[in-house]
């Protein structure tokens, strides 16, 4: 039988099945546009986590009390240790390791910061004025902090934009006196909008001096240090130089991690990714699902159409022409539901990007192979029984069964 005397023949057959052809192109379809969808959520997850770390900068370097000692993976968040990072360690890193440009210790903490009768529950980070231009933040009004020595504290205070709005309103802000816990610190300046650090919304944030922010909190360490590597020097040599020096200061004990913006994004890229495959995986599942329903169909469709296949066994068709004609409809009700499924599931990404612009939400190109081939696969892998059933009539028994 040639391919069009095939195509045409199992075209008709599954017009005369009309509901069962729609049903299975349906449950294909969902299947597949599952996959699509699924795994276009998981791309733009990616993509946008990414998108938001990658202000960091790769001229960047972090610091965090504690050893981690497996290599590649996340800092500790915490920032405890047995043994803290002291602003004069960190005056010491910033004159004594080559390469280094800009440091920033941190400070992070919680506090109520009130002003007259209004009052909110703000982060509070304690900081240098290094540390706006080592994550790119600037001021919509007023000035960031001053550039002070890390141990000299001041009562001056940056706050963010949603912390200005809570407490302000519309009235000025610069120059006003906020209370954050017992201490009272003056506004200098107000940051612009767009400001986070590692998912911290810094519109709600107050940034003080680091050496208020260990008075305020009765602190000895730094939460973390962040430094900014000077051009023509490579990350990697700072970084090594940046740990022995850190030994040296914790008398012969690498006790601290030492990681990079690069070293951070390829491990969180890895995990998302691996986060994609998994909602890929799991709408998969649906498929196998599909293959399982074509081929109870496919069952029915043999057991109903006895005299059919007796019929063209006893006009000569061999075993193989009767499988491949069953086959044949598996799949071409497989290839339809899944091109009908990855339309519809592209649309709805499509529809998604519209409605959240920020989030880059796109179905991988392998995504929508695997889904293609999976449905097919899946429908010819559980026709093939049914299919092998037909084939294996013979023509007296297939034309005397009622």
């Amino acid at each position: 039988m040639h391919f069009l005397d095939l195509l045409r023949f199992t075209l008709l057959a599954l017009r005369r099945q009309r509901f069962r052809s729609l049903m299975l192109l349906v449950s294909v379809g969902l299947g597949v546009g599952a996959v699509v969808i699924l795994t276009a959520l998981g791309e733009g997850a990616r993509g946008y986590v990414m998108g938001e770390f990658a202000y960091i900068g790769k001229d960047t370097v972090f610091i965090f009390p504690g050893r981690k000692e497996t290599t590649g993976g996340m800092p500790p968040m915490t920032g405890t240790a047995a043994r803290a990072i002291t602003l004069d360690e960190t005056v010491i890193l910033q004159k004594t390791v080559p390469g280094v440009e800009d440091v920033a210790p941190m400070i992070l903490g919680n506090g109520p910061v009130s002003y007259k009768a209004r009052e909110r529950d703000s982060i509070v980070l304690g900081t240098s004025n290094a540390f706006f231009a080592i994550q790119q933040l600037v001021a919509s009004q007023g000035s960031l902090l001053p550039e002070l020595p890390l141990d000299e504290g001041r009562p001056v205070a940056v706050i963010g934009h949603k912390l200005k709005r809570e407490l302000f309103d519309n009235r000025r802000a610069v120059g006003q006196w906020l209370r954050l816990n017992d201490y009272r610190f003056r506004v200098v300046g107000v940051l612009a909008e767009g400001g986070d650090s590692f998912g911290a919304d810094l519109g709600e944030a107050i940034f003080i001096p680091v050496a208020s922010a260990q008075s305020v909190f009765n602190v000895h360490g730094v939460f973390r240090v962040v430094l900014r590597v000077g051009d023509n020097h490579d990350v990697d040599r700072v970084k090594a130089a940046l740990a022995q020096r850190m030994q040296e200061l914790h008398d012969g004990e690498l006790d601290v991690t030492i990681v990079s913006p690069d070293s951070m994004l390829s491990t969180l890229d890895d995990i998302l990714q691996v986060l994609t495959l998994g909602v890929g995986g799991i709408a998969a599942i649906s498929l196998v699902v599909s293959g399982i329903l074509v081929m109870n169909v496919t069952l029915m469709s043999v057991r109903q159409r006895t005299a059919e296949i007796g019929l063209l066994k006893a006009i000569g068709a061999p075993a193989a022409q009767v499988r491949t004609l069953f086959l044949a409809e598996a799949a071409v009700i497989a290839a339809a539901g899944a091109l009908i499924g990855i339309a519809l599931g592209s649309l709805v990404v499509l529809l998604g990007r519209q409605i959240y612009p920020a989030v880059p939400f796109s179905t991988p190109p392998w995504a929508q192979w695997a889904a293609l081939g999976l449905a097919l696969g899946t429908a010819l892998l559980f026709a093939w029984l049914p299919a092998q059933q037909a084939a294996a009539l013979e023509p007296v028994d297939a034309l005397g069964r009622k």
